[in-house]
């Protein structure tokens, strides 16, 4: 069989209209790629975003402090305010052994904190050492509040990030040193760097002053008040189980109804960790959704150009098959095309979508340092690898099924 010049040229005419439609579907496939690992590394970077408000913080909490009531109750009329006290602290110690922790805070209005010639607007609470039980302080310099200054009512301060920063803006280690606080002068002890939002009164993360709660209580003429209770359950204690039992035990002593969750506020962190879990398994899912389902559409477009390959490679694979070549040899052929194209498409994705995550995280540097990382982790990344090649397999397939049903007499025929 004679086959003369002007065929070959032919088909390599063919072969190069073949490698256009591949590449412009290798597009497709790259985008798909692109957006399943943009998607999920910006996925991975909001949350990260949103547990930073509530870093450190104990996820079986609960916090209880004191509303206007919502229901008659013996005699009282709703609407009437009243406030918690240190005995409650107490009687919650006792009445639920289930609790682990119970410390109670006060809180202020705020103030401006002098130092030098510099100052800076900030919030006051007042702590015993075991809060940081529940929310834990991420130190950079000195130590947290101690007993030894509840019991001796020392005049020392925790002050947080963006205060630190306002007031000693040359940086180092200003343990030691004393801010004034409107009238009264507090030696720092200790340098928090936890800018979580997960409890805001009306301060700004990074702002807060920590003071011993006795210390609070003498300065603001604060007497036996508590503003809030802090509470933790002990190990293996679900805290939404004890929230009926927490807040009879308070409204009790109060003359306040059992049944008046608002009058008596019980909010336990456990439910907001759960909302946040479940909202980041739909992200999750809808990213995933999104993603194969765009990859799937690269697909199909890449067994589409194998399919008209295939059709205006007929001759070709006919002359393939008069010549001894088998049809395991054609299917792998055509299914080796469809996964080297769907495989470079979908790798360049991988590496383009990570170069911007990358970029991203560059952007959230602070003191040197990535605060939020966008990036996928090496398995996500493998994984969409294997699915990239296990596509270019299901892609090349049905081309493949065509190619070997191709009968050499009928390709000569269509010559």
């Amino acid at each position: 069989m004679r086959i003369d010049i002007d065929h070959y040229r032919e088909i390599l005419d063919t072969l190069n209209r073949n490698k256009s439609r591949s590449l412009l579907t290798g597009f497709g496939v790259f985008g798909g790629v692109f957006m399943l690992i943009a998607l999920i590394g910006s996925g991975q970077g909001l949350k990260e975003l949103l547990n930073r408000n509530f870093e450190g913080f104990a996820t079986n909490s609960a916090m209880v402090w004191a509303q206007q009531t919502t229901k008659p109750y013996k005699g009282f009329r709703k609407g009437r305010t009243w406030s918690m006290d240190y005995r409650d602290v107490e009687r919650l110690k006792q009445q639920l052994p289930e609790l682990d922790v119970v410390t109670p805070l006060l809180f202020s209005n705020g103030g401006t904190a002098y130092y030098a010639d510099r100052k800076a607007q900030v919030g006051i609470n007042g702590a015993q050492p075991d809060y940081q039980q529940i929310n834990s302080p991420k130190l950079y310099y000195g130590r947290y509040i101690n007993q030894m200054d509840i019991r001796e009512r020392r005049k020392v301060c925790v002050i947080g990030k963006k205060t630190y920063k306002e007031l000693f803006p040359g940086g180092g280690d200003p343990c030691g040193k004393s801010i004034r606080i409107d009238a009264v002068y507090y030696q720092i002890v200790g340098v928090d760097y936890n800018t979580s939002n997960s409890i805001n009164f009306g301060s700004e993360a990074g702002t807060v002053v920590i003071l011993p709660i006795t210390l609070m209580q003498q300065t603001y003429n604060r007497g036996k008040a508590v503003d809030m209770i802090a509470l933790t359950g002990r190990q293996g204690i679900v805290m939404s189980t004890l929230s009926d039992r927490i807040r009879a035990t308070v409204a009790r002593s109060h003359t306040v109804d059992p049944t008046d969750e608002q009058g008596v506020m019980v909010f336990n962190t456990e439910v907001l960790f759960q909302l946040l879990d479940n909202l980041f398994r739909g992200v999750n899912f809808l990213i995933w959704l999104v993603g194969l389902g765009t990859l799937l559409a690269g697909a199909i477009g890449v067994s589409n150009i194998m399919m008209v390959t295939v059709r205006e490679r007929t001759t070709e694979i006919g002359i393939r098959r008069a010549i001894g070549a088998t049809p395991r040899m054609i299917l792998s052929q055509i299914v080796s095309e469809s996964v080297v194209l769907t495989a470079v498409a979908g790798m360049s994705g991988i590496l383009f979508a990570v170069l911007i995550l990358q970029m991203l995280e560059l952007g959230t540097m602070e003191d040197g340092l990535v605060t939020t990382h966008y990036q996928v982790d090496f398995w996500t990344a493998l994984f969409a690898a294997l699915i990239i090649s296990l596509m270019g397999v299901l892609a090349g397939l049905a081309p493949a099924w065509r190619a070997m049903s191709v009968k050499p007499v009928d390709a000569m025929r269509d010559e």
